[in-house]
């Protein structure tokens, strides 16, 4: 009978790929870039957040100097009347319908021209606006008839670079 030969695996055998391919790039180095691109867009999303959500670090706006107007119109009929009032964009404010009397006292930024603008409505009537600063009676005008209108304005005084006062 024959014996079954006996291959000696104890001697190193010959391998068809060369030995400098045996060193590949080990499992993960690919993962390499990947994670760091990731880290740095992660960085950048991070910065930018910081910037859209840190509002501490902005200027208060400046309180605006004023002073208070007072505009009062009496007389007979409905008006329309519109009158400035604390807007640093200057936008009047509208009372439609009025009811007359009417008053109202407002704080007005300093270097703008207080005004009230009235307007009778198409059934006419009679009526007077005054205007009055820190209490002291400015102007004062009267409108009559249909449609009649009438305005009284003043003067503020341009706020002073020491001024810090509201009054």
């Amino acid at each position: 009978m024959a014996t079954p030969e006996t291959t000696d695996t104890s001697q190193p055998t010959e391998s068809p790929v060369p030995p400098e391919s045996h060193q590949a790039t080990p499992k993960g180095t690919d993962r390499r870039g990947f994670v760091a691109a990731a880290a740095v867009v992660a960085a950048c999303v991070g910065l930018v957040l910081y910037g859209v959500f840190n509002t501490e670090d902005e200027p208060k706006p400046r309180a605006v100097p004023t002073a208070e107007v007072t505009y009062e119109v009496t007389g007979t009929g409905t008006v329309e009347i519109s009158y400035l009032a604390r807007s640093e964009s200057g936008d009047a404010t509208v009372e439609k319908t009025a009811k007359l009397p009417w008053k109202k006292s407002v704080r007005v930024p300093l270097g703008k021209a207080p005004s009230v603008n009235i307007t009778l409505d198409g059934k006419g009537g009679q009526a007077l606006c005054a205007l009055a600063i820190r209490g002291r009676h400015v102007q004062s005008a009267t409108a009559s008839g249909t449609y009649g209108r009438a305005t009284c304005t003043g003067e503020l005084p341009a706020p002073t670079v020491t001024e810090n006062s509201v009054g």
